[in-house]
Parts: C-alpha cells; structure tokens; sequence
C-alpha cells in the first residue's frame, strides 16, 4: 500500500533527485572513497610535510650549533707567532755633525792701508810663497828711509865717541906718564882725577852710541819686516774656501788680525764633526767603523772612521753631547766642507747570535686567558699582567728589567722571558739577553734556540 504523499492520487510520482544512501556505520555500507572513487590516504611517514618540517628543524638545530660554536672559537685568544733564527746583529750610534776641512787657514792682515791688488778668488788653488794681497806701501817705504836715516845717525854718533874715547885716554896717559917723570909732583891729583872721569864718560858715551845703532837697526829691521808684510803671502799649498777682500778696501788691523782669506790646506782628506749622547758615548771609541749621509747625495752612504771622542762635554738647551771627530776619505772631491751630516757609528757588531724580535721580549698574555696562564706561571714562568686587554695587548710596554736609553731604545739589564706555545697555551721560558738594535735582541742563554716560534701579539675578539 503506498503512502499518501503531497501529490494527489492517480498521479504519476516524480523521481527523488538524490537517492539517500546508508549510514557509513551501518554493517555492509560501502566506502564513501569507494563511491567517489578517490585513492586511499597515506601512511604519515610517507607524507613530505613531516620530512620538510622535519629538515627545517634540522637545519635550525645545525645552524644554532654552528653559529655557537663559531662564536666560542672566536672568543678564544688567537696568538701571532715568529720565527726565532741566528744572524748578525749590528749596535749603531746615530749623530748628527757638519763636515770640515782637516786643517784650514785664516790668513789676515797684521797691517792697516789699502788694498791694492787681490790676486785669487774662491776655489783658486794656491802654492806656499804665493802673493795673495798687496797693499799700498807708500808709507811703509818712508818708514824705512827714516829708519835707515836713524842708523845712519846713530852710527855717526857712535863713531864720534869712540874718537873721544881715543882722545881722553890719550890726554890721561900724558898725565900719568908726567907724573911719573915729576915724581908725582905735576900734575896735581884733580887733573889725573879729572882725565881718568873724561875717558870714563867717552866710554859711557861710545856704549850708549852703541846701543842707539842697535836700536835704529831694530827700527830699521822692524820697518822692513812690515814692507814685506805688505804683501800677503800663502802660509801653505791650499785651496780658498773664502774671500772677505778687494782691492781699494781700507784694512784696519788695530785691534786685531783682519781675515782675508780662509784656506782649506787639503779637500782630499776631510773630517766630520759630530755631537753624540751622553747615553751613547760610552759605547764609542777611536778606531770604530762608521758611514754618513748628506743631502747633496741622497741614496749614497760615505764610509768613515772614529777618529777622537772629546772627554769636554758641551751643553746645548740642558742636552749634553761630546764632541766626536770622524775621519773622512775625500779623493773623489764629491765633498764638501760646511756640508751638514748624519752619522752612523757601528758600536758594537755580533755575528752568528740567536736573535728574538724585541715584540716577543714586550709580550705578555692578558688576564682573559685564564687557565693558560696559570698553567705558564705554574711552569715557572711569570704569572700574566692583570689587565690589559685588546687595548694592553696592542699598546707596546716596556720590558721589564730594562732602562731606557737617550736614543730611545731599550737596553736590557738582566734576565728576561719569552712566551711560546705549548698544547694551544702560552708558556714563559727565561732568557739571557745581549745587545739590541731596536728590533732584534741578542738571546746568549736560555731554554731557547733557532726554529722556535715566540708569540709576539694576543688577539681577543670583542664580546
């Protein structure tokens, strides 16, 4: 019997547009998947969003690790090394001087007139004997009539007295001979006394006649010297370096020698004047190699000797130097006195030493180092300075146990250390240290030899 439906009877019923289907529950329902006819899920192992969630997470995990890492290992020291080697080290002296001839002369005049000739110039070469100056003589020639006059004269007068010398004694010895014959009765004893005082005074004025001819000669003698000075003559074979003269300039030579001329006995041989230290000049002595500079030849370094280090000192604005000559070969002629100068004097020169860069003799690791550290002061090493860091490990410090010299160099005075590696960490190891050269030190003991590498510089990086 069918059901009464919203259509009316008899007529014919419409088709349902969906057909209703059974629960998925119900036993023996069919499969939705089936119905559509879609494939069957996977498993989730099988999914690729696990696996690509899975990677990223490994990727993260990784790249945490790394950058840690990464991070630690920058945050550990980072030490520079160098080699230690044997060599040849060279302690210098550097002084500063002005080259000068070995011997020069300054010729002047001892007379005043006017200058009438002037025979050299600058750079002439001049010969022993040679006339130089001639100055107008004039004067100096009636001087020397005068003075020939003056002899003249005294010569007359000295023959004059000896011709009265000759006649008291005559008249003297008629007196006495007439006495003698009277038996002393004439003449009386004031005439013989009279005679014998006449011959004494024509003695007395034939000696000073005598010596006013002497005097007139010396006149005569000095006048003549002086004439001859009026030409100025070369003291020795030279070259001139100056010339302070021309001819119809007035020389007044009153007071003092007037320079006319300053001559350079011989350019081939010249000698360096330099001003050394007081810190350096107990480590330069006579005998030691040297070379210097000057500017007309850059680029060139002139060999040289030490020739005489001066006990005197000289101060100079509360610097005390001592005056050091050097001697210099010149054969070249290149150069020339007056030329300002930087000398270089080999002091002291080792061969063949153990040498440590002086970077690793001021090195010392900071107190970030920690463990490292300790572990090198409990070695027997130098417990590290406190402190410091990127900034104490950049900014150079003092060895210790050294003072610093003038030159500013150090000079070490005792034991020292440098520090090495050793497992990744800094040990110290003491040394003996020699002469330095401002980049090198000599090492002459020490656990310590050729090959090793020293740390000169700790590199921290910034938190």
């Amino acid at each position: 019997m069918k059901a009464a439906g919203p259509i009316e009877s008899g007529a014919a019923a419409a088709p349902e547009p969906f057909q209703r289907t059974a629960a998925p529950d119900a036993p023996g329902a069919p499969d939705l998947a089936v119905l559509l006819d879609e494939p069957a899920p996977r498993p989730w192992y099988q999914r690729p969003a696990v696996w690509a969630a899975a990677l990223a997470l490994g990727l993260l995990v990784g790249g945490v690790a790394w950058w840690q890492q990464r991070k630690a290992d920058a945050a550990a020291p980072v030490y520079t090394t160098q080699l230690m080697g044997r060599g040849a080290l060279t302690l210098t002296v550097t002084a500063n001087g002005t080259l000068q001839p070995t011997r020069s002369i300054n010729i002047g005049s001892e007379l005043s007139g006017t200058v009438v000739k002037v025979h050299v110039d600058v750079n002439d070469r001049i010969t022993k004997g040679q006339v130089l100056v001639e100055l107008d003589t004039a004067k100096l020639r009636d001087q020397v009539a005068r003075s020939q006059a003056g002899v003249a004269a005294a010569q007359a007068k000295l023959a004059q007295t000896a011709a009265t010398v000759t006649e008291a004694q005559a008249t003297l010895a008629r007196y006495e001979e007439v006495a003698r014959l009277s038996g002393g009765k004439v003449p009386s004893q004031a005439e013989l006394d009279t005679a014998r005082a006449s011959l004494a005074r024509a003695r007395a004025d034939q000696a000073s006649a005598r010596a006013s001819v002497a005097e007139a000669q010396a006149t005569l003698s000095t006048d003549s010297i002086n004439l001859g000075k009026a030409s100025i003559r070369a003291p020795s074979d030279g070259v001139v370096l100056t010339r302070s003269v021309d001819p119809g300039n007035a020389v007044a030579a009153s007071l003092q020698a007037v320079t006319l001329f300053s001559v350079a006995e011989d350019l081939t041989q010249l000698r360096l004047l330099v001003s050394v230290d007081e810190a350096d000049v107990g480590s330069v002595n006579a005998g030691q190699a040297a070379t210097f500079t000057v500017s007309a030849h850059p680029g060139r370094r002139f060999p040289a000797k030490v020739g005489r280090v001066a006990f005197g000192s000289t101060i100079t604005e509360n610097v005390v130097t001592y005056p050091t000559q050097l001697e210099v070969d010149n054969s070249d002629g290149s150069l020339r006195p007056g030329m300002s100068a930087t000398a270089t004097i080999t002091a002291t020169e080792r061969r063949d030493v153990l040498l440590v860069p002086n970077t690793a003799l001021r090195f010392s690791p900071t107190a970030a180092q920690g463990l490292a550290g300790s572990s090198a002061a409990g070695a027997g090493g130098t417990r590290p300075a406190a402190g410091g860091g990127i900034v104490g490990s950049l900014v150079p410090r003092m060895p210790r146990g050294a003072r610093r010299s003038a030159g500013g160099e150090a000079t070490p005075t005792g034991p020292r250390q440098v520090w090495v590696l050793r497992d990744g960490a800094p040990l110290a190891v003491p040394i003996t240290t020699g002469i330095t050269d401002g980049r090198m030190t000599e090492v002459t003991g020490g656990a310590v030899e050729a090959g090793m590498q020293v740390i000169t510089d700790q590199k921290v990086a910034a938190p």
